[in-house]
């Protein structure tokens, strides 16, 4: 893999990770558009640790009271959104590895995104006002996000956005919605490295190659990129709309299911 393919993917994981438009998504398509192989699990894990560390160096105040005060509420919110997340990555992990593998749904995936996000906004500018916070979220609340976040494992599925839409559905302030969906995002990220990591010490990745130069340009970019996409996406949740996000994987939704059954261009 060259440097500058190196460069588009981490583009594309860095952005769409955080905006609400599906980051496996944009992956998925990259590969068929533009004649990518799938990338080697030694640059994809270091595309998503990338993502990850975007989100320590925007969020660290954040992280910071969680790691000096591990056992608080925000703590435990957090883990009963991340358990049913795992329950279902768990369950259908066939299902997901060949949703990804053929691509067959990815039309209706972004579609179902659309719709969600449309919802959700609908409904909390029905609640304008009464936005709740931290200390008024319950534990079926993050049940649910976790749900919405497990969910979202599938390829064209946007997690941000169906965790963020979870939170405004469910009633909560905006700019509280957006700080949990991205610190819910912090064990999401760190599983998947986790996982890829165990299957890399097991050799089970022949096209890894080792660390090179286009892995840490890849890397670096996804960070640098992620940085940006989590800070305007924090601004875009308090004081904006997710409805052209919306609008936008509506479009893609179309195009690609147009592709799938009428021109058969990539898919």
């Amino acid at each position: 893999m060259d440097i500058v393919t190196a460069a588009i993917l981490g583009i594309v994981q860095g952005l769409t990770e955080f905006l609400p438009v599906s980051s496996s998504g944009h992956l998925v398509l990259a590969q068929k558009i533009l004649g990518f192989s799938e990338p080697p699990l030694l640059m994809d894990t270091m595309l998503h640790l990338g993502t990850l560390v975007a989100v320590f160096v925007v969020l660290w105040k954040d992280i910071w009271e969680l790691l000096k005060k591990p056992f608080q509420r925000l703590t435990s919110l957090l883990l009963a959104a991340t358990i049913p997340t795992v329950i279902i990555a768990l369950v259908f992990k066939k299902t997901i590895e060949a949703a990804f593998a053929s691509g067959a749904t990815l039309g209706f995936e972004f579609l179902a995104t659309a719709i969600i996000l449309v919802v959700a906004e609908k409904l909390s500018a029905k609640r304008s006002g009464t936005g709740r916070t931290e200390n008024d979220m319950t534990y079926p609340d993050s049940v649910i996000i976790g749900v919405l976040q497990g969910v979202s494992i599938m390829p064209a599925v946007s997690r941000s956005g169906l965790t963020i839409a979870g939170a405004l559905a469910r009633g909560l302030d905006r700019g509280f919605a957006a700080r949990f969906s991205f610190l819910l995002s912090i064990p999401a990220i760190l599983g998947a490295v986790v996982f890829q990591a165990k299957d890399l010490i097991k050799g089970s990745d022949a096209a890894g190659g080792g660390f090179s130069l286009p892995i840490l340009v890849g890397m670096g970019v996804s960070m640098v990129v992620g940085i940006i996409a989590v800070k305007f996406m924090m601004k875009v949740i308090k004081e904006g709309s997710m409805i052209g996000f919306a609008a936008y994987v509506g479009v893609v939704g179309v195009l690609v299911l147009l592709d799938q059954y009428v021109f058969h261009m990539f898919f």
